[in-house]
């Protein structure tokens, strides 16, 4: 493999990546451990592989596999030689796999034999044209990684077009079914970039990540390969586990949805028992994370945390609240998702598209290199979402006058009751300053004097006797009467989607089922 040519798009990340830091380790798993040029040839490999198999421009890869070296590197592939890869998510349902592969015209698909084999094999049956390859020895499909071993490597040319479509990323389908999200190299080139230059990585980056790569952490993982640092593939969260790696292999940086930050600071006294100096960056982000349990992590883990908002229409980086922003000092800050990152212009607008004055919430919208190309197949839902010019995101902020955006909640998640506007984040925060809660799920149900009536389901500190007039009490102090919930449910453990976000379609589910439509 002797010839890398690189322009301006995500294969030219890849390439230009591999020709600077060959020498340099690059990515490992439970497994494998490969460096840049290893990992550029085992590149190379696939592109062979899918060069073998008849695959041609713009045809689709779809990946149903585990946090592993194989899983970077055929993700890599398909953008450096001009396809569009669709991960699935390790966590879905069998209905939502089989629609994502059918909606997606995916051309073939790549599983973890030890772990999906029952689930590629029902996927078969329903699918029986779709060509299939193992990652490992499986009587359902050839072997890829076999097959890899006797092939050349191709050269990692890129031929792309800044508006290829190289991802094809469908939606958790909280309201339906998942629908594909086009990202062409331009937006996902425009996020690592922004990424690689606006975050602040320590000086020798070892990242981690244990949520799957199919998400936010994943494609994190081409700025690291922007500034020549190394990644750490882990599957699954265990805190013992994450904190001997962190030690062990000195990690630097690491993403944890807010699920997982809280499972680490309520294991403080076990993490005590480990050194965690080398861990300088904690990204967060992908749900809201309440500022009370933000600032307890700070005063845990360090001034280490950088927050990250974005959807999958315009990844990771719309805003960031960086590291700095991150001041005990100002508490206010810290409910805040950050300012602008630099490419990006962000207006809130009211339903009638007027721009709202700072201090008033409005829908968050998004212009710049970073938003996608709309919906797959589904056009009148991309006319939706570029309504006015601007991408809609279904987020409710407010800017202050320094410019920082809050995240109120997400417009459908409105509560309307008794009149009064109430988000369930604001509720919700306000729950979780209390010293006896450890969760806090907020909807709205059917009331007949209400309207909607404020419900609230409470996760509760072992040995807590903390009464529901108590919490009703505590969030009527904070936030006034409309916000008090009108009933508390308490509960062992939320329901939770499968990138960790609160699954409030699960809780809503017992109280509108009957329900001709979700608002009252």
């Amino acid at each position: 493999m002797d010839q890398l040519i690189s322009g301006g798009s995500l294969a030219a990340i890849i390439a230009d990546s591999i020709r600077r830091f060959g020498a340099r380790p690059m990515i490992s798993d439970d497994q494998k451990a490969l460096t840049y040029a290893e990992l550029g040839e085992l590149i190379g490999r696939f592109g062979s592989l899918y060069r073998s198999i008849g695959l041609s421009k713009g045809d689709g890869v779809g990946l149903l596999t585990g946090n592993r070296v194989e899983t970077w590197a055929a993700i890599c592939a398909a953008a450096v030689f001009g396809l569009r890869f669709t991960p699935l998510h390790p966590l879905a349902g069998e209905e939502d796999h089989v629609h994502v592969i059918g909606d997606a015209e995916l051309d073939v698909l790549f599983f973890d034999a030890e772990k999906f084999g029952a689930r590629a094999s029902i996927i078969k049956s329903r699918l029986p044209s779709l060509n299939i390859f193992s990652f490992g020895a499986s009587e359902l499909a050839e072997d890829a990684l076999a097959i890899l071993e006797g092939l050349p490597p191709l050269d990692l040319i890129d031929r792309a077009d800044p508006e290829d479509l190289v991802m094809l990323a469908y939606t958790g389908g909280t309201t339906g079914l998942s629908k594909g999200v086009m990202l062409p190299h331009r937006a996902l080139s425009a996020m690592a970039i922004t990424i690689s230059a606006e975050w602040e990585w320590p000086e020798d980056i070892h990242y981690a990540l244990m949520t799957p790569i199919s998400h936010a952490a994943g494609v994190n993982i081409y700025p690291v390969m922007l500034r020549g640092g190394r990644v750490r593939l882990i599957s699954g969260f265990d805190v013992s586990r994450f904190c001997e790696i962190v030690e062990a292999e000195r990690v630097s940086a690491t993403f944890l949805v807010p699920t997982l930050v809280n499972a680490l600071i309520e294991a403080d006294s076990l993490i005590a028992q480990y050194d965690l100096s080398s861990l300088q960056l904690i990204i967060y982000g992908a749900a809201p994370m309440s500022p009370d349990r933000l600032a307890a992590a700070i005063r845990v883990l360090g001034p280490v945390f950088l927050q990250l908002y974005g959807q999958t229409e315009a990844p990771q980086v719309v805003t960031t609240l960086r590291k700095a922003d991150h001041d005990l000092a100002r508490p206010e800050r810290l409910g805040s998702c950050g300012r602008a990152t630099t490419l990006t212009q962000i207006r809130l607008f009211d339903e009638r598209m007027e721009e709202v004055s700072p201090g008033q919430p409005g829908e968050l919208c998004v212009r710049g290199p970073l938003v996608c190309n709309g919906y797959w197949k589904q056009p009148e839902q991309t006319e939706a979402l570029f309504r006015g010019g601007w991408l809609h995101t279904g987020d409710v902020a407010i800017q202050d006058e320094a410019g920082y955006f809050t995240i109120v909640d997400r417009i459908k998640d409105l509560i309307i009751s008794g009149g009064f506007n109430i988000y369930p984040r604001e509720v919700e925060d306000a729950l979780m300053s209390h010293p006896d809660i450890l969760s806090a799920g907020v909807i709205g149900i059917p009331d007949a004097k209400w309207g909607e009536a404020v419900k609230a389901f409470v996760v509760l500190r072992q040995g807590s006797k903390v009464t529901e007039g108590q919490l009703q009490a505590h969030v009527k102090a904070l936030r006034g009467a409309p916000w008090s919930p009108k009933s508390i449910e308490f509960r062992s453990e939320l329901p939770l989607t499968g990138v960790g976000k609160l699954d409030r379609k699960t809780l809503r589910h017992p109280y509108w089922k009957q329900a001709s439509r979700s608002v009252s």
